[in-house]
């Protein structure tokens, strides 16, 4: 008699999410689109990260957080097959969405050694959100000068404005419900 064990629902959806990053880099494949091609395979690469980080700072997700990293990456890679173009607010969701991501890693990291994150966590966000918008730009231009479909497009000046406001809207949230929400990765009992 065999035994059937159940997979955890959080097991399932992490499934489901790096189904569908493999579907978005299958469309991507068909519309020969380099961008979500490129942005899939980054996206399904990424959704590895939280067990390497598990394994080498000891520390636990919880179920809830990985399906959130994970699903970051999924809007940001979905939005490569049009949303981005085609849904006014995907843009402003995907920069809110990565900068929680990443805020959230330099807030930890700094509670972890007793400092206040507040300076480090606006300094990166707003560091990285202008690295990352000098790089739209780059490859952008790096694309057209050698006739190829960039990867990343920049949609314009108030287009980079508003991804950095938003960037920012991202670090304000983890400043303001970083502590009750990071406690496993802080050390501050539950």
């Amino acid at each position: 008699m065999t035994r059937h064990t159940r997979t955890p629902p959080e097991q399932v959806a992490e499934r489901g999410i790096r189904f569908a990053l493999l579907g978005v880099f299958l469309v991507g494949l068909r519309r020969r689109s380099p961008g979500a091609v490129v942005n899939a395979v980054l996206a399904l690469a990424a959704t590895y990260l939280p067990g390497v980080l598990e394994r080498r700072y000891d520390v636990a997700f919880r179920p809830w957080q990985r399906a959130y990293a994970d699903a970051a990456m999924l809007t940001h890679a979905v939005g490569m097959l049009g949303p981005y173009e085609d849904v006014w607010w995907w843009d402003h969701l995907t920069h809110t969405h990565s900068a929680t991501l990443l805020a959230g890693i330099v807030h930890a990291a700094t509670r972890r050694r007793g400092r206040d994150p507040r300076p480090r966590v606006v300094a990166v966000i707003v560091f990285v959100g202008l690295l990352w918008e000098l790089m739209e730009h780059a490859i952008h231009w790096v694309a057209r000068r050698f006739g190829l479909e960039p990867i990343l497009i920049p949609y314009g000046k108030t287009d980079t404005l508003l991804d950095l406001a938003f960037d920012l809207l991202g670090a304000l949230l983890v400043l303001t419900f970083g502590d009750t929400l990071l406690r496993n990765f802080i050390g501050t009992p539950d």
